[in-house]
């Protein structure tokens, strides 16, 4: 049975969660497990009911004063972690403070830490502070209603759900997922790229650089050793089976194939491009389906420039985003602004690097 679910009610309109769709559907439709089956609809039905709080945040910050990132002090990070106790709502109790030793709570300290790990990474690489660029306290919620089957940004707070037995682990097992959503919210506060189609597929791509930037620099790995995996960790391992992560930056459409998931669906380049309905079924026009071309493209920039991530590739995207993109950029806009970036910030031979990694993939 395919779920189908009610056409958006605002254009742009959002909760991005990290488990797409997608994968759900498939669950839903093929799981082996009945309970699974059950489990996934569940989670499809209730996957949307906090859009309207994403799309909010975004026009307000549209409608607001541009929160631009301060360099005059060294700030310092602000974290606050409550369980929702198995419920769906936020801040039932109070897990741990910034300051506070370690919980006996495996999940309050990954998503306190892994919060950390993405604030010093946008801090000492970028000098932003926080997802706002002023500041704001990154308030996580452990321990959400497993039925949601997800982690998101709400647009001023993150969410992450118990584990599914045999499906899914912790959902803050990964600091690279933290880091994705988080940086939903650094969108948010600054191009607020709409989320259908191209300008959806680059707001999710840019979640998944970020989140990969974040693991590599954590781990202090370069862009050759790095695995490109977006959610290592995040499916239950059995053997036998694909299930190494969400997404592959480096080989968009290989991150998973098994017969409770589904495949992997992202195209590599504009000739696989998956045009689709700009509706919750059609993934707001394959948001995160055709992120996977954009991500190759930084892949591949990274790769070119060698070294870490971080260190050109990096500065050059976050130039793109927090001052060159409109909130209707597509992927063409994307790579024009990229190119100009990386003459600007270093040099035409930076340049010429990252148009060919574009070319690469079909732009």
């Amino acid at each position: 049975m395919t779920i189908r679910m009610q056409a958006c009610r605002a254009p742009g309109c959002a909760v991005c969660y990290i488990m797409p769709p997608h994968v759900l559907e498939h669950m839903a439709e093929y799981a082996a497990s009945p309970e699974h089956r059950e489990a996934a609809r569940v989670a499809l039905l209730q996957l949307y009911q906090t859009h309207d709080r994403r799309e909010t945040a975004r026009v307000n910050t549209l409608l607001g004063a541009p929160v631009k990132a301060t360099t005059a002090a060294a700030p310092t990070v602000k974290r606050v972690v409550y369980s929702c106790e198995g419920t769906q709502s936020p801040h039932v109790k109070l897990m741990r403070n910034e300051g506070d030793a370690p919980s006996d709570d495996t999940d309050t300290n990954e998503a306190y830490d892994f919060a950390g790990a993405t604030w010093d990474f946008y801090w000492q690489v970028m000098k932003r502070d926080s997802v706002d660029g002023a500041g704001l306290t990154l308030n996580s919620n452990v321990h959400l209603d497993a039925s949601i089957k997800n982690a998101y940004w709400d647009g001023t707070q993150m969410f992450y759900c118990d584990p599914t037995p045999g499906v899914f682990n912790r959902f803050t097992i990964a600091v690279d997922v933290v880091a994705h959503e988080l940086t939903h919210g650094v969108t948010q506060n600054t191009a607020a790229l709409v989320y259908r189609s191209q300008s959806g597929a680059l707001n999710e791509s840019i979640s998944d650089v970020f989140g990969s930037m974040v693991k590599q620099w954590k781990n202090a790995q370069t862009s050759a050793q790095a695995d490109w995996l977006i959610g290592e960790g995040l499916f239950v391992q059995i053997p036998g089976r694909n299930r190494a992560a969400l997404r592959s930056m480096k080989a968009p459409g290989t991150a998973y194939d098994d017969p409770d998931l589904g495949t992997d669906p992202q195209p590599a380049h504009m000739k696989n491009y998956q045009v689709m309905p700009e509706t919750r079924d059609g993934d707001w026009g394959g948001v995160h389906i055709n992120s996977g071309i954009p991500n190759k493209a930084f892949y591949l920039t990274a790769i070119a420039l060698g070294g870490n991530s971080w260190d050109r590739a990096g500065p050059i995207w976050y130039e793109v985003l927090t001052n060159r993109l409109e909130s209707n950029a597509q992927f063409a806009d994307m790579k024009t602004a990229t190119v100009q970036a990386a003459k600007d910030l270093y040099d035409a031979a930076t340049a010429k690097l990252v148009a060919d990694a574009w070319a690469q993939v079909g732009l």
